[in-house]
């Protein structure tokens, strides 16, 4: 509503009392943005939705997935959600069989591909490592003081443990991050295993203060939903099922109004290489495919 990213947002909840507070309580702010009617609904008040981002499910804490130590990760919380995904993801598609379905909930990616079940279209995005890339760009820009926007940075693979960092392309003004620390081929293993336990765990930082990750994840949801209803054919890290690796995960890709458009595969290291094909397997194992 803030930034005008559409003409009308529909809220829908299981607790139509719910979803009715909160529209009434955004429409007393909306005068002071853009143009934009904010509304409760149900399931078929959907029906002329362009985009319709997926939020429902049970959040990192009462999840208990907020262990630093569990392999799992959100991970963790795929059971209970596929259940809520089950149930509404056939919903949304007989309400607004036209609109491309972004999955916001933890854990996106399989979560993506159960939506993606459920549907006749490829047209099901996660948000991915959109997020994870602006951590690792704005922790990058920390150390070296400088703007996080002029930082050249990409997380890719899946959004959760087994992400995978692509610390070989990564510059600042063109030049590689291992140069700017005075070496030639790598970056010093202190530094990488700071910031990608910096970024790899930021969520459960964040909800031991605020008890929910939510306020960076909401404007990531927002620029990608700008980007879909305005076609802008933009080039961020977001998922999408992926031949080769037979699931959702995320790579820098073309996103318009049909969805990822085109999938670029970065260049990487061969440590890269292989991390991302064991976080693939990993995600796999979770959909219970081999």
């Amino acid at each position: 509503m803030i930034r005008g990213s559409a003409r009308t947002i529909v809220i829908v909840d299981r607790t139509p009392k719910r979803a009715k507070a909160v529209a009434t309580d955004l429409r007393y702010g909306a005068p002071l943005g853009p143009k934009s009617t904010i509304v409760d609904g149900d399931y078929e008040e959907l029906a002329d939705a362009q985009l319709v981002m997926i939020a429902a499910g049970i959040n990192e804490k009462a999840g208990g997935a907020t262990d630093r130590n569990d392999p799992q990760g959100r991970l963790r919380l795929l059971d209970k959600n596929a259940e809520i995904y089950h149930e509404i993801v056939p919903r949304i598609v007989h309400a607004a069989p036209s609109a491309v379905i972004l999955v916001v909930t933890d854990p996106p990616d399989p979560l993506a591909d159960i939506a993606r079940a459920s549907v006749s279209h490829d047209r099901v995005l996660s948000t991915g490592t959109f997020l994870d890339t602006l951590r690792f760009r704005v922790h990058l820009a920390a150390h070296f003081g400088i703007d996080a926007n002029q930082v050249e940075a990409q997380v890719v693979g899946e959004h959760g443990i087994s992400q995978v960092f692509l610390w070989s392309t990564a510059r600042i003004a063109g030049v590689p991050v291992g140069e700017l620390v005075g070496l030639r081929d790598r970056v010093p293993h202190s530094l990488r295993r700071q910031i990608e336990a910096d970024v790899r765990y930021a969520n459960i930082s964040i909800i031991e203060g605020n008890d929910a990750s939510q306020f960076g994840i909401g404007i990531v949801a927002s620029r990608i939903a700008e980007i879909v209803l305005r076609d802008e054919r933009a080039v961020i890290p977001i998922g999408s099922y992926n031949d080769k690796f037979r699931v959702t995960l995320s790579f820098p890709s073309v996103v318009g109004r049909e969805g990822v458009l085109r999938i670029f595969e970065p260049e990487m290291s061969v440590e890269e290489q292989r991390a991302l094909e064991l976080g693939a397997a990993n995600l796999r194992r979770s959909l219970g495919r081999r």
